[in-house]
């Protein structure tokens, strides 16, 4: 009789031990379906995360006509850029420079030519300013005029001047140094134009690269789903797709 309830306890064991087994499988089964059941959510992160948008070429050239430089950053790819930005930056230094020093010497030669010719600086343009250093006097010039029958040309005595010694040359000098500051000007103008140009090119061929390295970049799609089917136990299914 003792070896009756012996032998049913050695036959339920297998049965206990399976039922423990698919408790466990069971639990686990329904972690990994928790943890993946929003897997559509993921695989959307991480396609937006890989995605990157073209640039534009217009916004390009807009970006560097306004700043030189910038249209190359706009492009990532300020390397090449930042030397049309320090150029920019030389040229305002270079225009300011020369602006300043062409009306520093305006000041000088009509303060000169007020208290060494009698000029009168109240109402008179560049051209009386040119006239006064060709000139020895006003008398010198209306007598030029007349002789060439420019009338109209002539200067009554409100434009009166008169040069003594070498004061006249003195007067020319400083002239004609303010004149060339001003006309250098145009050419830093034009170099500043010129650099915008330039950075506009180039920016322009940096996006277009920009924009042929996304297409023929690597893309990647990834995906992760669960399968519950009643027929076969609960997997993970992982999928990674690339293409040129």
């Amino acid at each position: 009789m003792k070896k009756i309830p012996l032998l049913f306890i050695l036959l339920a064991l297998p049965l206990f031990s399976q039922s423990i087994n698919s408790s466990k499988i069971l639990t686990l089964k329904n972690e990994v379906y928790n943890s993946f059941k929003n897997a559509d959510k993921v695989t959307g992160e991480i396609n937006s995360f890989q995605e990157k948008d073209k640039k534009s070429p217009g916004l390009a050239i807009i970006y560097s006509l306004l700043l030189p430089g910038m249209g190359e950053l706009y492009a990532d790819s300020y390397s090449s850029g930042k030397y049309f930005t320090i150029a920019e930056g030389a040229l305002w230094a270079t225009y300011i420079g020369f602006n300043s020093y062409g009306n520093w010497q305006k000041d000088n030669y009509r303060s000169f030519a007020a208290s060494n010719g009698g000029v009168n600086n109240s109402n008179k343009n560049s051209d009386y300013y040119a006239n006064v250093g060709l000139y020895k006097s006003i008398t010198e010039y209306n007598d030029t005029k007349a002789f060439n029958r420019d009338f109209t040309a002539m200067y009554n005595q409100q434009y009166y001047w008169n040069w003594t010694s070498n004061d006249r040359k003195v007067y020319r000098s400083m002239w004609l140094s303010s004149e060339h500051a001003f006309n250098n000007l145009r050419f830093v103008v034009g170099a500043m134009i010129l650099n915008r140009v330039i950075s506009a090119i180039n920016a322009v061929r940096l996006v277009s690269r920009y924009n042929k390295n996304i297409d023929e970049s690597l893309g990647w799609n990834l995906s992760v789903g669960v399968t519950n089917q009643m027929s076969v136990p609960t997997g993970l299914t992982l999928n990674f797709q690339t293409q040129f």
